[in-house]
């Protein structure tokens, strides 16, 4: 089971399996009553703190999905694909579009409404976890720099995400809390580089890590910031062989348990019963965003990427593989659910809709990048085919 919950395929299928479950109980008679519950709050005795249960997965467990994803994004931009402004600068650019566009297809759909003008970060973010789970199903056959592009533009993407919560979603912000998280951060990285002898210190510099990253959350919690950033700033500040560790170690929890738990979640929408002239302008800006802008604004700025290249080069990603990568990335789902919760938290009629606006965008995406990326893998499977029919050309 755990090289099942390790694996690409796997957990992008329960991932929509999760929010699949969560549409369809929050629409059978016993509906409400798992709504309420998930509203049900929880509270740690002797603390300020005092969460729903649905924040205790988006605001708690989820900051253990973005811990994994920030020690992913170390070793990329350390040592990884991302690590030299070359490889960086076609992805780095198509993501650019990716967020550019939606946003612009977004705020025209959707900008001229106060109530939902806010929205406008949902449709930006790409979900990594699908984006490796489409390409083990349908993407066999793709040449290496084509899957390369494929995840450093997912993984720039999450970086935009984070940004986004970090610095539009923090209310009634306390600083002090804040400085206290942050260098409790500090004292987590210190504690990271430690290498102690014998396995008794070792388990003693373990704990003590995992008690500082809590209270560090705890603090990033209460100074108004979303806790999520707490665990994106350790994972960034964790030594790279450690955290790629315990990268290791948390992602079948992470794949298996957190992100399927947060899918059925935020998936707890009632389908309104209503015409489609009166539902929210958010639905619809983010249901056309999603697929479109991205497809749009990844192939057109990834085009550019590529004029901007050095003269003689080749093409790091042609043109109709920029068109599948544009298709993968409208799969916003994990980040956009959680930027549909954070920009309409105060309204809930929107921040449902929102939420379907999400689902529906994402799987019209999933559709035409299955379409996309198997058509381009079955072209690339042909090119090899002929080159290896020619063989070797004598020098």
């Amino acid at each position: 089971m755990t090289h099942l919950l390790r694996s690409e395929r796997f957990p992008a299928i329960l991932l929509l399996g999760a929010a699949a479950l969560g549409l369809l109980v929050a629409n059978l008679p016993f509906g409400g009553s798992v709504i309420d519950f998930s509203h049900a709050h929880l509270a740690i005795p002797g603390t300020p703190i005092d969460l729903s249960l649905a924040h205790w997965v988006s605001d708690g467990l989820l900051a253990i999905f973005f811990f994994g994803v920030a020690v992913e994004l170390q070793y990329e931009l350390t040592t990884g694909e991302l690590s030299t402004v070359r490889r960086a600068l076609q992805p780095a650019i198509a993501a650019a579009g990716g967020v550019i566009v939606p946003v612009l297809v977004y705020l025209a759909i959707a900008g001229h409404d106060p109530a939902t003008r806010d929205g406008w970060p949902i449709p930006t973010a790409t979900d990594i976890a699908f984006a490796l789970g489409v390409l083990a199903v349908f993407g066999r056959g793709l040449p290496s720099p084509v899957r390369i592009f494929l995840l450093a533009l997912a993984i720039i993407d999450d970086i935009v995400g984070i940004v986004f919560i970090a610095v539009l979603f923090a209310h009634d912000m306390n600083l002090g809390l804040l400085a206290i998280g942050v260098v409790l951060v500090v004292v987590f990285a210190v504690l990271s580089r430690i290498d102690p002898d014998g396995r008794g210190a070792r388990i003693a510099v373990v704990v003590l890590m995992i008690v500082t990253a809590v209270l560090s959350w705890a603090f990033v919690l209460l100074s108004g910031v979303h806790a999520t950033i707490a665990g994106v700033l350790l994972g960034l500040a964790m030594q790279q062989s450690p955290g790629m560790r315990a990268r290791h170690v948390l992602e079948p929890w992470i794949n298996g348990l957190i992100l399927p738990l947060f899918a059925f979640a935020a998936a707890l929408v009632v389908i309104p019963q209503v015409s489609p002239s009166r539902l929210s302008p958010a639905l619809w800006a983010i249901l056309i965003a999603l697929p479109v802008g991205k497809i749009v604004g990844i192939a057109l700025f990834g085009w550019v990427g590529m004029r901007l290249r050095p003269r003689g080069t080749a093409p790091t990603v042609a043109f109709p593989d920029l068109l599948a990568a544009g298709a993968l990335g409208g799969i916003g789902f994990t980040v956009s659910l959680l930027l549909a919760n954070l920009a309409f938290a105060d309204n809930a009629v929107i921040r449902d809709q929102a939420i379907l606006g999400v689902l529906g965008g994402s799987m019209i995406a999933l559709v035409l990048c299955a379409v996309l990326v198997s058509m381009r893998a079955r072209h690339h499977r042909r090119l090899a085919a002929s080159s290896s029919a020619i063989g070797p050309t004598a020098p």
